[in-house]
């Protein structure tokens, strides 16, 4: 840890908590910002970017070797601008200096990302963690003070090089910020194509795509989900479910207290890196959901439900809006709060039901992590139970008895650092997840979540003049401009939060949204949308996102919203530039399936055929409730849900999809179109669930 005894850095003042964890190094660490940029140019020094965030391993280790060095300081201090930054405030940096990393390193990248920059900004040098010493060399990592060494005789001695380096490094990055329309149709091929690509990479022992480390893929399982319904495709559901089963039963998957960890470090999903993040949590809970809609497996919903309340008592502020991450360390060592010894469950539980837990986890006195246990499911809870000789109901009973008092014990632990700042990108995939599962489940606690959340964003992210910024502090005010993530994440929640509450309010914010979205951040010349705004800080390139990340890309969630929107609204305008996005990332999801998931699951909607369900009735009428039920827990993923209630007075002129569609009489009424083409209404709760049953998965 640093010492606290030294007076603080600059970045002592700052919301990041990543920030904050460096406020006490000898390093004279700057923000990003106009105070750090300014200093460059005036000494004319190179700027050395740190770039990583709260929960990263491979950032502490830096930080602990290198950063807390007095020797180390003393280099970056007399001779850089060290500047520091939390890669999930500023994803614009992050990814603009990613992508110089991969030609400067011709390498994958990571973090902590350690790039040199010129005081104009322009890389010239980059790699990720570096060691104190020169203990890796004969690999080519070089110690970090040899590293500084040789930047320091560059810079003095070099500049010429240094030049042509930057040069080239800048053509790179305005070749990466061009999307060129394919000759080639949108059409269903592309699925197909994807889903050979992903059979190819799949395990069919442990479920997942490739080999160690594994990463959950959720985008990619809710695409296999899709291509399973619209293809009949028995193997890509089993790809799914699969995956899906092995995931909930190991060690990423925390068996007491429920939600994932980031990814698992082997291949049958055993020992994890133990950190969480809100945004995994969001799309797995989305994806278990899903799981749940078609298939009706209640382990499915239970995975999705023990997600949501994970989230729900850990990881959410006073005001109900989600906190970023959980660390993977407590008390100095990764993993301590979770992994367990035989003896202590055993202590813990007694001797009935410490036998029945060793058994299902498969806990031994030796371990299977560092001489500890990470709970890890062998079997099924049919197996299990069969095992055991008891009923199904009984062994679940049982096995939620010995979670609880586990999670007792376990809450009274040193706790590991939580990252408590608000990210309104991250923050609209767990709301739409909420709102998801709280419709499809039924389950109002889950939508009132949705709801308080979102509330709190529209009131404490976003401007007088209607724009969103990225982050806020707990008591701190919001700041930085928002990225197209922020808006394209935050459009589409709302959007699934209206067909969740049929509140007009959450989907005139969405439409808002859509429109500042298209207004500035819409590339006028071609397809696509910007990253970062057209009034926002110039940086060495405007670039845009053409794969899908540890989340999705702001490109194709643009997309998909504004499909969404475009039903509901019929607005043409979105639905002319979702469809010329998608033809300008035709090349990318036919050449690079396994990195475009919800490119992909958009462009499954713009195939279609899209329900456009609107429905008229009395919300207090049970036949009201049991329609919309029927429709919001049914896997209908290339549908839209309008619903009006007369007594409310004229629908919104901006939901065209509910006009002229009245209840007929006195009974619920439901109008469903596909095609260009209406059906007959289906008066009365009867007819619809009959109908809408038979499509409904």
């Amino acid at each position: 840890m640093s010492d606290p005894t030294r007076a603080p850095n600059r970045l002592a003042n700052e919301s990041s908590l990543y920030l904050k964890q460096h406020a006490y190094n000898p390093v004279d660490w700057y923000p990003w910002g106009p105070e750090a940029l300014g200093r460059a140019k005036r000494l004319n020094r190179p700027i050395f970017l740190s770039i990583g965030y709260s929960a990263c391993h491979w950032c502490h280790v830096m930080e602990h070797e290198s950063f807390e060095d007095e020797a180390t300081a003393k280099l970056l201090n007399e001779h850089f601008v060290p500047v520091k930054v939390d890669r999930e405030e500023r994803p614009d940096l992050d990814a603009i200096y990613m992508n110089a990393h991969h030609w400067l390193a011709r390498e994958g990248g990571g973090w902590p990302l350690s790039v040199f920059l010129t005081p104009d900004l322009v890389p010239f040098y980059s790699g990720t963690y570096y060691p104190p010493d020169d203990r890796y060399a004969a690999h080519g990592r070089p110690g970090f003070k040899t590293l500084l060494r040789g930047i320091i005789d560059a810079w003095a001695n070099q500049q010429d090089r240094i030049a042509a380096i930057g040069e080239n490094v800048t053509r790179f990055l305005d070749a990466t910020s061009r999307v060129e329309p394919d000759a080639g149709e949108l059409s269903p091929g592309l699925l197909r194509n994807a889903l050979d690509a992903l059979r190819r990479n799949f395990d069919p022992t442990h479920g997942g795509f490739g080999d160690a480390p594994k990463f959950p893929h959720a985008l990619e399982l809710k695409l296999l989900l899709r291509v399973a319904k619209r293809f009949g495709d028995a193997t890509a559901l089993q790809m799914a479910r699969h995956t899906l089963d092995k995931m909930a039963r190991g060690g990423m998957y925390d068996q007491v207290g429920g939600g994932f960890h980031r990814y698992s470090v082997d291949a049958r999903w055993l020992v994890p890196h133990f950190e969480k993040m809100l945004y995994d949590n969001a799309l797995l809970a989305s994806a278990y959901t899903e799981a749940w809609q078609l298939t009706r497996d209640p382990f499915y919903r239970q995975i999705a439900r023990e997600t949501l309340d994970y989230v729900r008592r850990e990881m959410t502020s006073e005001g109900f809006a989600f906190f970023s991450t959980q660390d993977a360390d407590s008390e100095g060592e990764e993993g301590k709060f979770y992994v367990w010894s035989e003896r202590e469950i055993r202590d813990v539980l007694g001797t009935e039901l410490g036998e029945f837990a060793c058994r299902v986890w498969g806990v031994t006195a030796g371990g299977n992590f560092e001489g500890h246990n990470i709970l890890f499911r062998a079997r099924t809870d049919e197996q299990d139970a069969q095992a055991l000789g008891l009923p199904l109901d009984d062994f679940r009973a049982k096995l939620a008895e010995v979670k609880a008092k586990l999670y007792e014990v376990r809450s009274k632990r040193v706790w590991p650092g939580r990252d408590e700042k608000i990210l309104t990108a991250w923050n609209g995939l767990m709301i739409a997840a909420f709102a998801q599962a709280g419709a499809a489940f039924g389950e109002k606690e889950y939508i009132h979540r949705a709801c308080a959340a979102a509330d709190y964003l529209w009131a404490n992210l976003r401007s007088a003049a209607g724009r969103l910024f990225r982050t806020a502090g707990v008591g701190q005010p919001a700041k930085l401009a928002g990225y197209l993530e922020d808006y394209a994440f935050l459009t589409d929640a709302l959007v699934t939060l209206y067909e969740a509450t049929a509140t007009a309010d959450a989907l005139r914010c969405a439409v808002e949204l859509a429109d500042v979205m298209l207004k500035h951040f819409a590339d006028p010349n071609g397809p696509g949308f910007f990253y970062t705004a057209d009034d926002h800080e110039r940086l060495i390139a405007r670039t845009k996102d053409l794969h899908d990340g540890s989340t999705p890309s702001g490109n194709a969630m643009a997309v998909t919203a504004l499909l969404r929107l475009a039903k509901l609204c019929d607005r043409q305008d979105f639905a002319a530039k979702a469809a010329e996005t998608l033809r300008g990332y035709r090349g990318t999801m036919a050449e690079h399936p396994a990195a475009s998931g919800q490119m992909l699951v958009a462009l499954d909607f713009y195939l279609g055929p899209v329900e456009e369900i609107a429905v008229a009735g009395k919300w207090t009428d049970p036949g009201t409730k049991q329609v919309l039920a029927t429709v919001r827990s049914s896997f209908r993923p290339n549908a839209v849900l309008a619903f009006h209630d007369p007594a409310d007075g004229p629908p919104p002129d901006f939901i065209p999809l509910l006009k002229d569609r009245p209840m007929v009489g006195d009974a619920v009424t439901t109008y469903v179109c596909e095609n260009f083409a209406c059906q007959a209404p289906l008066v009365g709760a009867d007819a619809a669930v009959a109908a809408l049953g038979e499509r409904g998965a």
